[in-house]
Formats: structure tokens, C-alpha cells, sequence
């Protein structure tokens, strides 16, 4: 039997009809026929940009960016899903080992992460991705709104394996003021760029969408995100809640890629557009982002738990924070901060190996490659 082919397809009925006759003569009203339409002018990669480009969105090659391209081939090589990582070991720890401030921090975590996620998912879906003008960024963030929705299953995931209330945990964001305040920047970081008819032609909307996506790349994912799976892995570290933390290594990995990819669109943006950001704009970002962190470290980590605290927490964000900075090639906001945790970034980098027969291997493939300085 021959292989199909789309050009094989025909809806006629089994049975024929006949066609009727052509008239002998076409008519003096008949419609002429319509002159074919010119040819399209081939795409030059160079006619694109991250913002009003003039290239086809809809051609992918030939690539103005190849750099985007491997960022979506490397974040293919992370296939997972939360079912595939045991949670049941947590179970016996949530409720047998972990003390009341370590059950506090655990779950406000989750609190603040279950919100996070579907807000990082609709900022991609909606103030970034539909604004790019180049199809190989496009690609990507389509991935990483793929991936939001992935972090948002695995943080269920957990509560549901934990028994825990969902609608508590859910409604944290909206009653600790704590949580809140985070959520609550973000947003208003991030709205304006949302809209649809947010002119991208403008300078002053250009520079706020780019203090915007800094924000959200730089910050949001780079810092908060970056340093908000630390409480859990220091539970880890003592052998703790181990399906949790297993769990946000990955996802850790995918942020890992999300604030790189950003960060170099930025860079690219800025470049492209000539645009220097205000540097008072970028003291407030640094400074409210700091400010919602130090709140939120106090509320989760109101009592310490062994080997971790609320000062450490702040201290480590000013360092990854100062780390971003030098990234986007800006001045870092808190100079002479340290690196107070440094086994953090092996939770990015951890090569694991297991046995076959008890576990997936759960090596991946691309995060212990990136170089964040």
C-alpha cells in the first residue's frame, strides 16, 4: 500500500457526478480572472529584532538569533513530570519529623510558589511573548509558558500527596501580607506591559518593558525564584523532605535557563534599541525587590530552623541579586555582599546518579553546563 499524502485526499462522494457542460461562449458579466499575486521578497534574518521587526513572525529560519534556538533544544532535554519522583518518604516526614517553624516554612513556600508560577506562566503568555518579533524567541517562551504550567502541577502535586488543605494554602497569597506584598510588586511591575495595545513604537513604553522583563527575568526568576527553593533544600540537606526538594531541582534548572534566556534578551533589546536604562528606576527596583524579600525571609523564617535563617536568606539574595547585575552589565546593587550560601548553586548543578532499577535517572543534561558569572 502506498504512503499517504495530503494531496491524495478527496472528499467527493464514491459515486461520480457529472460536472455540468461549460457554456460555449463565457458571458459578457463573468468575473475575469484574478491576477496572481506578487511574489514575497525573501526574509533577511538581519530585518529582525526582539520588538518591531519587519521579517515574516511566521518563518523561523534563517535564525537572526541561533542562541534562542539552543535555548529551546537544551530545555527539551528536561522531560519530566512530578509523578515520576516519590513522595512518600515527605509524607512521613511532614508529619512525624518536620517541627512546627519547619512545617511553617514548608508550607509557605508552597504558598508563595503555587501563585508565582501562574503568574510567571501569564507574563510570558502575555506581556512578553506576544510582543517578540522574531519567531526563534517566540519558540522558546512557548516552552517556558509549557514549563510554568509544569511548576504549578508539581507544587499540587505536593500538597495533594501531603494531604494538606488545599484552600489554605492557596488563599496564603491573599491573607499573609508577607506573600502578598510579593505577588502584589509583581503585578504591578508587570501590568502595564501586559496590555495588548501597550505601543512598543514609544520610547518611555520601550524603556518600562524593558525595566519590566528585567524585572521579571533579573529578578522574579533570577533572585526570587533562584533563592526561594533554598529553605526546602536546606531541609534536604539533613535528609528531610528530599520528593519536595527533588522536585524543585528541576524546576530550579528550568528557572536556571528562564532568567538566562531573559537576561540576554534584555541585553539584546538594549543594544538593538540604543537604550540606556534610568539608573534612579533601577535603585527602586533593586530596593522594593529587596524590601519584599526581607519581609517575606522574616514571615517564613520567623524562627529559625537549623541551618538556616531569615538573615541568611536576605544576605544570599543581595549576593545572587549582585550576580544578575553583572549579567545584565549593570552595577551591583548591593556591593560586598557574600556568597554565604555556597552549596546553593550545586542544586542547579548536581549531577545524580541512581540505580536504574530503584529510580529514573534524573541527570540532567544542560543546567550544570551554564556559567552564571
Amino acid at each position: 500500500m502506498s504512503a499517504f499524502r495530503f494531496d491524495d485526499w478527496d472528499d467527493r462522494p464514491a459515486t461520480p457526478v457529472a460536472a455540468p457542460a461549460a457554456p460555449a461562449v463565457a458571458s459578457a458579466s463573468a468575473p475575469q480572472a484574478a491576477a496572481p499575486r506578487p511574489a514575497l521578497a525573501p526574509v533577511n534574518p538581519m530585518d529582525k529584532r526582539v520588538v518591531n521587526g519587519h521579517a515574516d513572525i511566521n518563518q523561523l529560519a534563517p535564525f537572526r538569533y541561533p542562541w534562542a534556538w539552543e535555548f529551546f533544544l537544551n530545555a527539551n532535554k528536561n522531560h519530566w513530570t512530578p509523578l515520576e519522583i516519590s513522595m512518600a518518604q515527605d509524607v512521613h516526614d511532614y508529619h512525624h519529623k518536620l517541627t512546627p517553624a519547619e512545617r511553617h516554612v514548608f508550607e509557605n513556600v508552597l504558598a508563595y510558589l503555587t501563585t508565582s508560577d501562574i503568574l510567571a506562566m501569564r507574563n510570558i503568555g502575555l506581556a512578553v511573548m506576544e510582543k517578540m518579533s522574531a519567531p526563534e524567541l517566540q519558540i522558546y517562551q512557548a516552552r517556558q509558558v509549557y514549563e510554568e504550567a509544569l511548576h504549578t502541577w508539581t507544587y499540587q502535586h505536593c500538597i495533594e500527596s501531603l494531604g494538606l488543605d488545599q484552600q489554605e494554602i492557596y488563599n496564603r497569597y491573599r491573607v499573609v501580607p508577607e506573600i502578598h506584598g510579593k505577588i502584589a510588586l509583581a503585578n504591578r511591575r508587570l501590568e502595564r506591559v501586559m496590555r495588548s495595545d501597550f505601543d512598543m513604537t514609544n520610547r518611555d513604553n520601550l524603556h518600562e518593558f524593558a525595566l519590566s522583563y528585567l524585572f521579571f527575568a533579573g529578578i522574579f526568576e533570577g533572585c526570587w525564584f533562584y533563592n526561594g527553593f533554598t529553605p526546602i533544600f536546606a531541609l534536604q540537606r539533613r535528609g528531610l523532605m528530599k520528593g519536595a526538594a527533588e522536585q524543585l531541582q528541576y524546576i530550579m534548572r528550568d528557572e536556571v535557563l528562564h532568567c538566562a534566556f531573559g537576561i540576554r534578551v534584555v541585553r539584546q533589546l538594549l543594544q538593538e534599541e540604543n537604550l540606556t536604562l534610568d539608573p534612579l528606576r533601577l535603585r527602586e527596583l533593586w530596593d522594593e525587590a529587596e524590601a519584599a524579600e526581607a519581609a517575606y525571609a522574616g514571615y517564613i523564617l520567623r524562627e529559625p530552623i537549623l541551618g538556616y535563617s531569615a538573615a541568611l536568606h536576605v544576605n544570599q539574595f543581595h549576593f545572587i541579586a549582585n550576580r544578575r547585575a553583572r549579567q545584565l552589565g549593570l552595577d551591583e546593587p548591593f556591593p560586598g555582599a557574600q556568597n554565604v550560601l555556597p552549596w546553593l548553586d550545586e542544586q542547579a548543578n548536581l549531577r545524580k546518579e541512581k540505580n536504574f532499577f530503584e529510580t529514573r535517572v534524573t541527570e540532567y543534561q544542560t543546567g550544570g553546563a551554564l556559567s552564571w558569572e
